[in-house]
């Protein structure tokens, strides 16, 4: 299975252009869109479309489109050729990501998801492009309430700033058994969800800056991230600035209790604090995700994932992506707050992902089975073809310098993780892991993408360095 099959954006087409000589996402495979009507003439969005709310005085939404139960002209009994699902080329409300959506969280959608967008900038239509249908291991584990509530999805695409879309979504068919064939079924309640980021919204005046515990204002429950007076970023301290904060904060600060256990110990080997864009600085929308915090124990292990989003952003554009895929996992997936703990765009900036404090054991949902005592990473992008930027692999050396320090882990070393139930490891099994691992080292799958798992030697060692190892 793979994590990351977006593909970069092929060459546009004419505006308006929707003839059946669209760029097909494999050479040489049969194109079987039909001709369509001229941009001005598409049809809008589909009766049973709906725009899932959002929170009052907050920019952005997620618009939902159903897939029909079975197209024109195409059998769906099980023989008789692969199941199909399509949406026509329409204009919709203007929206930025996108993903297939279904009901049951166990279901697979096992077959090719491919959709095409029209920009607003240009007028001009996309190349095909296939979305990753394997993205339920990026998630909640099945015995949590959030694993269990989830629902199915694929990985979301970053398409940049659309107004109009066309998709189609095939099962697999194979052939077996001595030429008799097999056709996976497709879940139930497919739609496509549109995802329109919003703008963020206007930072105010940052009060002076005051003794921290790394991470959250001094007078305010550690590392609480919707604290009056957060900072939009945490500033880049050195490794003697950061075991002195430590230091004080513990000075100043008692534990609240019940929350996330007792302060974590200043260690020898902590590694300096990278600057951290907080959920502020990207602009999250607090009312979207659960009141609450959920907390694992010791953080004996960082996750590397790449988000699968596609690498068609720039940099400037990272925290409207960040938006978009928290959006995603809040309303389409159905969790209890963005999947990973930290995202690295490719400029090398650090952003603060699940709420409950950058410097504390929060649980997330990133690693099927492994989502206690760890952290989860994304790098923004599709890494299993492109090479990811040095600044990037570098963050993540920095990142887990600091966060794995905290709780005195080794980043060269190795570490024993109980499963929580993967594809590749049974409920209750202990596993010995690298303690930066890629996401495929826990579950059968791509992720983080062949090119950003081969350098993940390099960011132990750097990591091993910064703190002073």
């Amino acid at each position: 299975m793979t994590c990351a099959a977006a593909l970069a954006l092929p060459a546009a087409l004419p505006s308006g252009a929707l003839a059946a000589t669209a760029a097909h996402p494999r050479a040489g495979a049969a194109d079987t869109s039909t001709g369509a009507p001229a941009a001005d003439a598409l049809p809008a969005a589909p009766p049973g479309a709906h725009t899932l709310p959002a929170a009052d005085d907050t920019p952005g939404h997620t618009r939902s489109l159903p897939l029909p139960d079975a197209p024109a002209g195409r059998s769906s009994e099980p023989g008789e050729g692969p199941d199909e699902r399509a949406l026509s080329p329409r204009e919709v409300e203007p929206f930025s990501l996108l993903g297939v959506v279904w009901d049951d969280p166990d279901a697979h959608l096992e077959g090719r998801v491919q959709v095409r967008t029209r920009s607003t900038v240009t007028g001009a239509w996309s190349g095909w492009q296939e979305l990753e249908s394997h993205h339920d291991d990026h998630g909640a584990d099945r015995s949590t309430p959030e694993g269990a509530a989830g629902r199915g999805a694929t990985a979301p695409l970053w398409v940049g700033r659309s107004d109009a879309v066309e998709l189609r979504v095939t099962a697999r068919d194979d052939h077996r058994h001595q030429g008799e064939r097999t056709t996976d079924r497709l879940p139930e309640g497919l739609r496509l969800d549109l995802v329109d980021p919003g703008e963020a919204p206007a930072l105010e005046e940052e009060p002076a800056p005051r003794p921290t515990r790394a991470g959250a204002p001094a007078a305010t429950p550690a590392g609480l991230p919707e604290a009056a007076g957060e900072p939009a970023v945490l500033p880049e301290l050195t490794r003697e600035e950061t075991l002195a904060e430590l230091e004080a904060a513990r000075a100043v600060e008692e534990p609240e209790a019940g929350a996330a256990g007792p302060q974590q110990r200043a260690q020898p080997y902590v590694g300096p604090r990278p600057k951290i864009v907080t959920r502020k600085g990207w602009g999250a929308d607090e009312k979207l995700r659960e009141k609450n915090f959920a907390y694992t124990g010791k953080v004996k292990a960082a996750f590397v994932h790449h988000s699968a989003t596609g690498n068609n952003y720039t940099c400037a554009q990272a925290p409207s992506v960040i938006r978009g895929i928290y959006r995603y996992h809040t309303q389409s997936s159905g969790w209890r707050d963005l999947g990973y703990n930290f995202m690295v765009d490719k400029c090398g900036t650090v952003y603060e992902g699940r709420a409950g404090g950058v410097d504390k054991a929060v649980l997330g949902a990133h690693t099927l089975g492994f989502n206690s005592n760890s952290t989860g990473i994304a790098v923004l992008g599709s890494y299993s073809s492109v090479k990811p930027p040095k600044a990037a692999v570098d963050a993540v050396a920095k990142l887990t310098a600091w966060k794995l320090g905290l709780s005195g882990a080794n980043p060269k070393g190795k570490v024993t993780l109980t499963s929580g139930g993967s594809n590749l490891y049974a409920k209750g099994k202990k596993v010995s892991l690298h303690v930066i691992s890629g996401h495929r080292d826990g579950y059968s799958t791509e992720c983080p993408g062949t090119r950003l798992y081969g350098q993940l030697g390099t960011a132990r060692s750097a990591s091993a360095r910064l703190q002073g190892r």
